[in-house]
């Protein structure tokens, strides 16, 4: 498992990629594109604009308040632990096996907040992972080796701990 050290955790609140104050500011670029999604207000509000994303990551929380519109997509469905502040190798290897064979609702017990730099890693060229910046708006990272370079760097603020 991964741990991100309090004094880490500063460097990573920055958005991962471009920011857009709204979901519908950036709807009409992601027209046939292959999209991830991270939390559960993006996955709920992609949903509800007519996009299922191939891999949703949620974990039943935004904010740290339940959500009470969970979404729900018809697909297989892989849970995981990962408590908050970390990266666990259960939740590598959910990624891991979503990329591989989508489409895939990875739920998990904990926070899936830091899920994004994984999955970055372990996506393929051109696809669009979306996730929140609470009170900000969407953050859209499109994958390509310039993208992974940045996530493999901020794995390097993590402790390991088995």
């Amino acid at each position: 498992m991964l741990i991100l050290p309090p004094e880490e955790r500063d460097k990573l609140k920055a958005p991962f990629g471009v920011l857009y104050p709204e979901l519908s500011d950036i709807l009409p670029q992601m027209d046939g594109k292959i999209i991830y999604a991270v939390g559960d207000v993006v996955t709920h509000n992609l949903i509800a604009s007519g996009i299922s994303p191939e891999i949703a990551v949620i974990d039943g929380y935004t904010m740290r308040e339940a959500y009470k519109r969970t979404p729900i997509l018809l697909v297989p469905r892989i849970t995981v632990r990962n408590p908050p502040g970390t990266i666990t190798d259960e939740l590598v290897e959910a990624l891991r096996s979503a990329v591989a064979s989508p489409p895939v609702l990875i739920y998990v017990e904990g926070e899936e907040d830091l899920a994004v730099i994984p999955l970055v890693i372990e996506a393929t060229s051109g696809v669009f992972i979306l996730y929140g910046q609470p009170g900000e708006g969407v953050v859209v990272i499109e994958v390509d080796e310039k993208a992974r370079k940045k996530a493999k760097d901020m794995l390097t603020l993590f402790k390991r701990q088995d």
